[in-house]
């Protein structure tokens, strides 16, 4: 495993960080196809045993039941100052604005729910699962730096936002000596690579560390098309993400797979040499060992310039799909 500084933080983590999406109870929160705590924690286990040290899940995973399996398995497994411990919390919701719920309140309780869920005295790494906009900017930077100030947070990011976002609440965070955001999550693979316009610029520009989500596409960059999977089947998120442009989607797949044939290694490996070549450590899940395996050979996969044009000339701009869909709305409602 390699390891590098999570932009301008003092964190140090794996090129590969752990998606803990998988693990939670399956009756809890919209997947039915995570992992009981047993298995959870095997798979835990044996990312540690591999090196990876960066860990990511948030409040609303599986009702809360992917922090509370995480934190176990971590207090169990590792020395709490080895490991890289990300959460996330959401945004206010309609039910607490109308209580008068203000956002300092919400984010200060969603935080120490974490807290109790992961069994855990601080977060490495708590992000904004999306950008509020029912919640001031100065608000929300506020309330992260007092939060680090108390000793509860070691470093904020942010998942789900445009570029421009993270600059105006840095901008505000210079000037009334706040932290500012170290990380950014968004939706980036070789199958969705609109991060290239402004965000993968900007970050590159102002040390901003890119830990994207979705970096298999939810398991279609390695596998065949035609090939599926539990979580295929019955994931209706990824779906709604993917199956619209399945079919020019499927022409850079086969790419992969040729490349890999060539290689003599794996899908997930070439999937992920690719990305691990733009950005600092994707957010990769895993349900079983072999995913695990996988992941670790990617981070000593090299591929040449031309192998990296070969998979990326395919590609055709995409439309927002999920949370970023929803920010078009947002913005159209200002």
């Amino acid at each position: 495993m390699q390891y590098t500084k999570l932009g301008n933080s003092d964190l140090t983590v794996s090129r590969i960080c752990l998606g803990c999406m998988g693990f939670g109870q399956p009756n809890a929160g919209m997947h039915t196809w995570t992992l009981e705590e047993t298995e959870s924690r095997e798979i835990i286990e044996y990312a540690l045993e591999n090196g990876i040290n960066f860990f990511d899940t948030a409040i609303v995973y599986s009702d809360g039941t992917s922090e509370q399996f995480v934190g176990r398995a971590l207090k169990d497994f590792a020395k709490r100052d080895k490991v890289v411990l990300a959460t996330k919390f959401p945004i206010i919701s309609q039910k607490e604005l109308e209580s008068g719920v203000s956002g300092r309140e919400h984010i200060e309780s969603c935080l120490n729910t974490s807290l109790s869920n992961l069994g855990m005295d601080y977060i490495d790494l708590y992000i904004m699962h999306m950008w509020d906009y029912n919640i001031p900017v100065y608000e929300i930077m506020e309330t992260l730096n007092n939060a680090v100030k108390a000793g509860k947070v070691r470093a904020i990011g942010v998942s789900n936002c445009y570029a421009w976002q993270i600059a105006k609440a840095n901008a505000l965070a210079e000037k009334e000596g706040f932290v500012k955001f170290v990380s950014v999550q968004g939706h980036y693979n070789l199958l969705h690579r609109e991060e290239e316009r402004d965000m993968r610029p900007f970050c590159l520009e102002d040390n901003i560390a890119m830990t994207p989500y979705s970096a298999l596409a939810a398991g279609r960059l390695s596998r065949l098309p035609g090939e599926s999977t539990k979580r295929l089947m019955e994931d209706a998120y990824s779906k709604f993400k993917y199956d619209a442009t399945e079919e020019i989607d499927n022409r850079i797949v086969k790419r992969v797979a040729e490349l890999a044939n060539q290689k003599g290694t794996g899908m997930t490996e070439i999937a992920l040499a690719w990305l691990l070549s733009k950005v600092t450590s994707p957010v990769c899940g895993a349900t079983k060992k072999r995913h695990i395996d996988g992941m670790c050979r990617a981070v000593d996969v090299s591929l040449t310039e031309e192998q990296l044009q070969y998979l990326e000339k395919l590609y055709m701009p995409h439309s927002f799909a999920g949370v970023m869909a929803e920010h078009q709305w947002q913005l159209q409602k200002k």
